[in-house]
Parts: C-alpha cells; sequence; structure tokens
C-alpha cells in the first residue's frame, strides 16, 4: 500500500493513468492482481473513462455543472459556492476505483483511463491511496 499525492488541478476531468501507473513500479512483476486507488477527499473523486478525446471530459464536467449547479439552493455553503456541487458530484461518481492488472500492466480497455474529477475551483493537492495486490509472475 502506497499513497500518492496528485499537485493541484483545476475543476475538470483529469486523466492521471500514466502518472499512477508511473509511481507504481511493483506491479510490473505481477502476472495478475488489482490495484485499488482511494481518494482521501469528499469535493473529489475518482472515475474511469475515456481517456483518449478531450471532448469526452469537457462534455462530462458540462453535465455534472447542470446535476449539480452553483447557486441551488444548498444549506450547506461554508466553503463557498463550489463546495456543496462538489460533494454532490462526489457522492454520484464515487471515492474509489478498482483496476485489474495482467501481465505487469493496468488491464484498462484500449479507450479507458482514469480520471481524477476535480469539482472544486481551486481543490489542492489531492491524496490518493492505492493498495495493489497479485500474483507474481515467476
Amino acid at each position: 500500500q502506497t499513497e500518492i499525492i496528485l499537485a493541484p488541478r483545476p475543476r475538470g476531468f483529469h486523466v492521471i493513468t500514466a502518472e499512477i501507473a508511473g509511481q507504481l513500479p511493483v506491479i510490473r512483476d505481477l502476472r495478475a492482481g488489482l490495484v485499488h486507488i482511494f481518494i482521501q477527499h469528499t469535493s473529489a473523486s475518482l472515475a474511469i473513462n475515456e481517456g483518449v478525446e478531450p471532448e469526452v471530459r469537457q462534455d462530462m464536467e458540462a453535465h455534472f455543472n447542470r446535476l449539480a449547479p452553483e447557486g441551488a439552493p444548498y444549506v450547506h455553503r461554508y466553503e463557498g459556492p463550489d463546495d456543496m456541487p462538489a460533494h454532490l458530484k462526489a457522492v454520484m461518481l464515487g471515492s474509489s476505483v478498482t483496476v485489474p492488472i495482467r501481465d505487469g500492466r493496468l488491464a484498462l480497455g484500449a479507450w479507458q483511463g482514469i480520471y481524477l474529477c476535480e469539482h472544486r475551483d481551486r481543490g489542492g493537492a489531492r491524496r490518493l491511496v492505492v493498495t495493489v495486490s497479485g500474483e507474481r509472475a515467476d
């Protein structure tokens, strides 16, 4: 198990697949296994989706902004107008993803990528707890 700190990013959907894989050299030694990635925040989330075309991420951001708009009559407003919408988006998308490992690589589909879904205008650095398990390739 390890912790990965992601640099601050602007609001939006960001592909972090290479960053995650690059910080997990242990997976290269595994024939089969799992990587579980958990984000320790309530205003950002993780997802797996289209990792190549940036328009998909733009559409995701636009759609989720309509589902949980700023300016709605929220009771919780302590941290600003983007806070409660960020919590709602994080609940909808979730706080973790699990990816299979096959022959020393993340076994994502050809078009898939791991997203950091940043729901705050200035969310800051994000902490991930990453747990790897599997069978060694001997």
